[in-house]
């Protein structure tokens, strides 16, 4: 699939809320997750280390509200998209974020993402 592709079903899947399936389809099993500094995980590295990030994401929320993604930007093998979601979280009450997501493609698959956002 070429970056464009990856781009376009990535932010299919993640309007249809399939966050698991783009792990499994998408993304390599070395790829890279960056957070802003502060984060609770700054960084991950591998498909296992962002599924204990995904998993203490999951847990941490205690309503979700809804969400909303943006048309995708391809610039060579890189990607981003604009990501509106707000959820009520047990430690910090309701929270309406907006961040910016960048992705890095190779060889069919995603290699790196990151995330920015004010925390």
């Amino acid at each position: 699939m070429t970056t464009q592709e990856i781009a376009n079903r990535l932010v299919d899947l993640c309007r249809k809320g399939e966050y698991e399936t783009v792990y499994k389809e998408m993304y390599s099993k070395d790829c890279v997750s960056i957070e802003p500094k502060g984060a609770q995980m700054e960084i991950c590295e591998g498909l296992e280390a962002m599924a204990v990030k995904g998993k203490a994401w999951n847990e941490s929320m205690e309503e979700f509200h809804g969400s909303s993604i943006g048309e995708p930007s391809v610039a060579g093998n890189h990607f981003s998209m604009t990501m509106m979601m707000d959820a009520t979280f047990k430690d910090r009450g309701r929270v309406k974020m907006d961040e910016l997501c960048v992705y890095e493609v190779k060889d069919g698959k995603i290699v790196k993402e990151q995330f920015f956002y004010t925390m």
